[in-house]
């Protein structure tokens, strides 16, 4: 009888343990005015929809339409610092990646270099994916290399 007592303080300590490291990576996210604010990031540009840009090398003034196809060096991080995904010399459709890319990725020119500041609505929305958690904002640093 005296190890009942024990035995439910131990499950319960698993289980908090357990949904404590489930969540762990989300829980130090911040909301990405926050961010910006803190890191004293000066966006060159705000989109009509909330994407932060930042241009940090122009490239040409020929810019992609939102129907072409990239190819983009790139690394993208959640606002806790923690990168998700990067991938280098990568083509894709600017019609088959989230609406932050779709709308983003235009106000670069070829050879342009910077970040997007990206809301989770225009990302992976309440849902998450993969390693991103439900509503989180993303930050993407992209090089336009062609289109």
């Amino acid at each position: 009888m005296k190890l009942r007592p024990f035995a439910f303080l131990t499950l319960l300590g698993v289980i908090v343990l357990t949904g404590y490291s489930c969540s762990k990576n989300d829980q130090f996210l911040i909301p990405m005015e926050q961010y910006i604010e803190e890191n004293n990031i000066v966006l060159t540009k705000q989109t009509n929809r909330g994407i932060g840009v930042v241009i940090d090398v122009e490239g040409s003034s020929a810019k992609p339409s939102q129907n072409s196809s990239v190819t983009v060096n790139y690394t993208g991080y959640l606002t806790n610092g923690d990168q998700f995904d990067s991938g280098n010399d990568v083509t894709f459709s600017l019609t088959q990646v989230i609406a932050g890319w779709t709308e983003g990725i235009p106000e670069f020119g070829r050879g342009g270099k910077g970040t997007l500041y990206i809301p989770y609505e225009l990302a992976y929305g309440t849902a998450g994916r993969g390693s991103i958690p439900p509503s989180a904002d993303l930050i993407f640093e992209i090089e336009l290399l062609d289109f």
